[in-house]
């Protein structure tokens, strides 16, 4: 078996490895429960009112600090809320915004925001803000992996156009400064999530920003 051969198997194995772990722990998160009308208004009320001064008009975000909500899949973000409050997510920005945000909410209210969000149209990327953003090899590593470093393809699990499912959260048209900022927290382990930790540990940052920047300029 050649060179090439035994890079493309090796990839192949860790990309089923990471479905199959990353399917257990999505599978374990219960979906967002249906909500009364009027839980669904206060959470639009919440919403509008609150979130919006940072994640932008119906989850839209402007600033590339702060993660684009709308179209998101909404057991992630029953997930992420709940991993606020329970002040298990512990990289930095969780820890400075969303901590206190959330500690606010009740279970009923996380839920409804959950729905609320995931409703929403998202209205594709922003323009990438990095000068050295390479586009071309984003995709390479989003679609192919780097097989030299054993990275598996993100493909495999967010989908070919990084819609995601209802196991894996959406990457499409999210700002390229904010998952640069997630990758590097997986890599460090300040952001604690066992399969990405493992996935992104031989990722390089050039590859981390290139991918970024693909993602970004998915519409």
């Amino acid at each position: 078996m050649n060179s090439t051969k035994i890079k493309i198997t090796v990839l192949s194995v860790i990309g089923a490895a990471a479905i199959s772990m990353l399917s257990t722990v999505a599978l374990a998160q219960d979906a967002p429960a249906a909500v009364e009308p009027a839980d669904a208004a206060a959470a639009e009320y919440v919403a509008t009112t609150r979130c919006q001064w940072c994640h932008g008009p119906q989850g839209n975000s402007i600033s590339p600090i702060y993660p684009a909500l709308a179209g998101q899949k909404g057991w992630y973000i029953l997930e992420q809320l709940q991993a606020f409050k329970a002040q298990t997510r512990a990289d930095p920005y969780a820890r400075g915004y969303m901590w206190g945000m959330a500690a606010q909410l009740d279970d009923t209210q996380m839920n409804a925001l959950a729905i609320y969000f995931s409703k929403q149209a998202p209205f594709g990327g922003q323009p990438v803000p990095f000068s050295n953003g390479d586009v071309a090899r984003g995709k390479s590593v989003y679609t192919e992996g780097v097989a030299a470093n054993g990275v598996a393809p993100c493909s495999a699990c967010h989908q070919d156009d990084a819609s995601g499912n209802d196991q894996f959260p959406r990457l499409a048209g999210q700002h390229a400064s904010y998952l640069f900022k997630q990758l590097r927290a997986f890599h460090s382990g300040s952001r604690n999530q066992v399969v990405m930790n493992g996935i992104v540990a031989t990722l390089q940052e050039d590859d981390m920003r290139a991918v970024a920047a693909y993602l970004e300029s998915l519409h």
